[in-house]
């Protein structure tokens, strides 16, 4: 009887190992998609880190004179300077 009892746990405590292995909290499809959300959220980031940088550049600038604020009054409002003649050329 204890010839049979020894194998019969092993391959219990197989088959319980495998099925975790695939059905379980840190089975492969679970780790498989989790890894995809990581991919994910990095390019994500990457994305917010650059657009931080372009945005603390751009405060910088502003900060650091007049230049941009004049540039950026010309080109997101349409300002022109006294005695300037502004020309539309459109497509």
């Amino acid at each position: 009887m204890s010839n049979r009892v020894v194998p019969f746990f092993l391959v219990v405590v197989l088959v319980v190992l495998h099925a975790q292995m695939w059905f379980g909290r840190g089975s492969i499809p679970n780790v498989a998609a989790l890894q995809r959300k990581l991919d994910t959220q990095k390019v994500a980031n990457s994305r917010a880190k650059l657009e931080n940088e372009q945005l603390a550049s751009e405060v910088a600038d502003l900060k650091a004179g007049l230049g941009m604020v004049e540039e950026k009054a010309r080109l997101e409002l349409g300002m022109v300077k006294p005695n300037e003649i502004f020309v539309q050329v459109t497509r």
